[in-house]
This record gives C-alpha cells, sequence and structure tokens, in this order.
C-alpha cells in the first residue's frame, strides 16, 4: 500500500521486526509477535528502555534544529555551512524540510504499545513499578506531540499503536491544534496521577513525576500564550512551575560551568535529561559546533590554546558574534557557554564550550547528556507566567543573575516595571542561561518576537515561517495529509 513504507518506519524494534517482500501489499511478518513478547515485567523494563532509545535518536540533532535551528544564534563554520544554512538562513521547503517527523511517530508508536500491553502483564505484585512505567509512556507521548504541535501545527494523533497495514489506522487526517493539546492535557495528567512518588530517578535521564510536571508547566505557559488560554492557562502553568520548585532534591548549583560538566551528569539542577556514553550512542549535536583539530590556529595565546584542548569537531556550524556580543563581559555563562578564538588579533571562529564532551584515549566524545528540563528553566519560566499574570517575577529572575554575575550582581539586580519591558528582559535572560539547550526557537515564538529578532526573517511577517514544511516524501505516503499554509507550490 502506498504508505506502508511509513508504517514499517512506526514499528519499534521492542515489540516488532518487519518482514518485508517485493509485494507491497503484503501484511507486516511479526518475528517477535505480540504473543511471546509482553509476557513479564522485564518484557515492560525493556520495552520503555527502547523508547528512551527511540528519545535519544530525536536527541541527537533533530531536538535541536527544531528548537534552536531557526533562531538567531548560529551561523557558518569554518568547514562550510554542513547543511545547516537552510535552518539559521530560514531557507527551508517541502523538498528540503530537515527533520521529519517520522522518528517522533516512532517513539509516539513505542508509547502506544506499552500503554496497550503492560496493563495486563503480571508485575508479581510490584504495582508500583508497572504504574510507573505507564507514567513514562504518557509523559513520553505527551513530550513527543508537544515538540510536533509546535514544529507543524495539526497532527495526526495515534493513541493506539500501528501494528498492520489497515488503512482505517494508517490513513487518517491530521487533527487540529486544540485536539492535539487536549491529549497532551490529558495523557500528562494521567501520568502525574500514575508515578506512585516524588523521586526523581538516578542519573534524572528518565521522567518522574517532576519531570511531568516541568513539562505541564511549559504545556500550559504555551497554550496560555499561544491558544487563548489565558489567565486559566498561566494560572495552572504557575501551580506546576511551583510544584517542580518546592519537590526536594533539586537546586540551582552555585556554578554556572558545573551544570553541563561531562563529569557532573545528572547533578541536583537536572530534571529530565537524555542519557549518552561511551559506546552506547553516537555524538549529539555539538559535535557540529566544535573546531576540527586542522583548524585550530598557529596564532593563539597558550590560555586558548589549553580551554580548546583536543578537536575533533565537524565545525560547520557556530554561534555568531552577534548573538556572543549580546553576553556582557562579567556574565560567567559567556565563556562556559562559547569560546572565541582570536588569531593575530582577529576573531577567526566561535566555537560551542556548553556541553563539549570529554577526551577518552586522546579523541574528543561528544556524548554529554542532552538535558530537556533543568530547573533555572523552569524559574525563568515561572517569571514569564507570573509577568503574564502581572505578577512580579523579580525573585526568580534574580536568583539566576546571582549565579551568573556572582561579585558583580549587585550591578544587574532585576527591578520590577512594565509587562512589556518585563518580558524583554526574561527572554533575553532565557537566551544567556539557555543557549545551545534546543529553548531560543520556541521563546522567540511565544514572545512574538520571531521576525523582529531572527536576522533571516526581520522585514517578513508571514505566519508559515511559525510552522515547517511538511517533507513531500511524508506527503506522498499520506494521502490524507494536507500541506502547511504557504509551503505548497
Amino acid at each position: 500500500m502506498k504508505n506502508l513504507f511509513l508504517l514499517i518506519v512506526l514499528f519499534t524494534a521492542s515489540s516488532v521486526i518487519i518482514s518485508c517482500s517485493s509485494e507491497l501489499d503484503q501484511e507486516p511478518i511479526s518475528i517477535i509477535s505480540n504473543n511471546s513478547f509482553w509476557k513479564t515485567k522485564d518484557d515492560a523494563e525493556g520495552a520503555i528502555l527502547g523508547a528512551y532509545v527511540d528519545l535519544r535518536t530525536t536527541a541527537n540533532t533533530d531536538l535541536y534544529i527544531l528548537g534552536e535551528g531557526r533562531s538567531d544564534i548560529l551561523g557558518i563554520g569554518l568547514a562550510g555551512d554542513g547543511g545547516y544554512r537552510k535552518y539559521y538562513e530560514n531557507t527551508v521547503n517541502a523538498d528540503d524540510a530537515g527533520p521529519s517527523w517520522r522518528n517522533f511517530y516512532k517513539i509516539i508508536n513505542s508509547s502506544n504499545l506499552i500503554l496497550k500491553y503492560v496493563p495486563d502483564i503480571d508485575f508479581s505484585g510490584d504495582e508500583n513499578a508497572k504504574s510507573r512505567i505507564l507514567a513514562e509512556a504518557y509523559t513520553m507521548r505527551a513530550f513527543t506531540y508537544f515538540v510536533m504541535v509546535r514544529t507543524w501545527g495539526d497532527l495526526i494523533i495515534h493513541t493506539e499503536p500501528i501494528e498492520s497495514s489497515n488503512p482505517n489506522l494508517t490513513n487518517i487526517e491530521r487533527s487540529s491544534k486544540q485536539e492535539v493539546f487536549n491529549l497532551i492535557k490529558s495523557d500528562l495528567e494521567m501520568a502525574i496521577q500514575l508515578f506512585p512518588d516524588n523521586e526523581i530517578p538516578s542519573g534524572r535521564n528518565r521522567w518522574s513525576k517532576v519531570g511531568a510536571k516541568a513539562l505541564k508547566g511549559d504545556v500550559f505557559l504555551w497554550t496560555g500564550k499561544m491558544l487563548n488560554g489565558g489567565e486559566e492557562d498561566f494560572k495552572i502553568a504557575l501551580n506546576a512551575f511551583n510544584d517542580v520548585a518546592n519537590t526536594g532534591g533539586l537546586e540551582l548549583l552555585p556554578n554556572f560551568s558545573d551544570v553541563h560538566d561531562f563529569d557532573n551528569k545528572g547533578n541536583s539542577e537536572i530534571i529530565m535529561s537524555v542519557r549518552y556514553d561511551e559506546h552506547e550512542s553516537g555524538s549529539n549535536y555539538i559535535r557540529d559546533m566544535y573546531i576540527m583539530d586542522m583548524q585550530i590556529p598557529t596564532g593563539i595565546d597558550s590560555e586558548t590554546r589549553e580551554k580548546i584542548g583536543q578537536g575533533g569537531g565537524n565545525a560547520i556550524v557556530v554561534p555568531t558574534k552577534y548573538i556572543a556580543d549580546k553576553f556582557l563581559l562579567d556574565d560567567s555563562r559567556r565563556s562556559a557557554t562559547f569560546l572565541e578564538i582570536f588569531s593575530q588579533g582577529k576573531l577567526s571562529t566561535i566555537i560551542a564550550k556548553k556541553n563539549s564532551g570529554v577526551v577518552i584515549n586522546g579523541n574528543r566524545q561528544f556524548i554529554n547528556d542532552v538535558v530537556l528540563y533543568r530547573l533555572a528553566d523552569i524559574f525563568l519560566m515561572r517569571a514569564e507566567t507570573l509577568n503574564a499574570l502581572n505578577m512580579d517575577p523579580s525573585d526568580d529572575i534574580n536568583r539566576i543573575r546571582k549565579r551568573a554575575y556572582g561579585d558583580s550582581y549587585t550591578d544587574h539586580i532585576f527591578i520590577n516595571r512594565t509587562q512589556s519591558l518585563n518580558d524583554e528582559e526574561i527572554l533575553s535572560e532565557r537566551l544567556f542561561e539557555l543557549m545551545l539547550e534546543g529553548k531560543r526557537w520556541w521563546d522567540l515564538v511565544r514572545f512574538n518576537k520571531v521576525f523582529e529578532l531572527v536576522p533571516s526573517l526581520q522585514g517578513k511577517s508571514d505566519d508559515k515561517y511559525l510552522l515547517w514544511p511538511i517533507d513531500n516524501e511524508i506527503l506522498s505516503l499520506e494521502p490524507k495529509v494536507n500541506q502547511n499554509p504557504g509551503w505548497g507550490f
């Protein structure tokens, strides 16, 4: 059938291995069948771990590209554009759209399989373990749909796993953004009810009740601003952020540079991250932002040379001088986020320092965890929410600035002003705190600043740019899906 290829992609290795013949209309053949798999607690645990592997696939580059690639942060690297130019110059199109929604629907299918089969598995009395796995699956599905609905708008909603080529399951139309958000919010309520406790898992690389509440606050802040949810949604977001902030075991680390230190994974500021380990995963997106050994200038000072250390990056996309100049010199986040490399008195390039990996046996490996939520992010979203409710956001902003500026903090104390001016300060603070963490594009959309602050979109006003085009290959496989407005021929 026409969209069998997409169907195959959506199956997860943890439940079904597909074998196809040359006859496109044959049913998929299951080698690890549902009759032999979904039987034990270990099966359920293996399935949820498989979903986290699916999540890591999107975290390699897709989550970053969707969350920051088209914003005002990036520019061409020393080794050329490496395919990134279409993002920061905003020239994506339906033939060259960048990240596809295939990998995201794979996560959703993994989650749906868990939600369908795990309730019937006997956990030998360990009902908390069963509830936790189901809660993680609900949160995983909610997070994935949240990324997707902000990216592509209306979506195909799947709440049951795709286990056959039945066209009634595979050939369906998109549902509205509101319907997608209704599902996201429902999933999060189910997850929060199911998590048996407030425990944050060791390593902080699995969803938890506090992670679900962080996501809930993010979701309701978005719908409050972008779907006319207004005060009602802002209040729900605020309550969620308050719950997160009051969770035991969470704190701002004293030094910003320690938050993303490779040797400090899963620290007490992290709420949810995607785990990367040697021999278990490939590199993440920061590799593209680090310098190659052969490109390290010979005429640099010894201090800069020491800060670079081993090269090993791809050098195809870098933070721009435009964005670097926004950071004040006494802001500790500046040197912990990027490094300006000067040679013979001239700027040679800028490289990412945040999440820049670890040198093992002489090779730099870019295997820092990709952080999805951390406490500083929550404080700044809470400040944004308070400001939306015409309440004073000063305390949360100053928590962040006190760490950032250290001894010079008294020169940077935030003072509550008008709602509009406060928003400008909050948006800037989120840039300084969260740059290179895949947040900036969503922030610019939420603050309605895309056409003002993104250089490649200044002077434009077409709302089509706020969504991504759906790849034409996907459209060829989904006969009931139409292209997003403005992106067709």
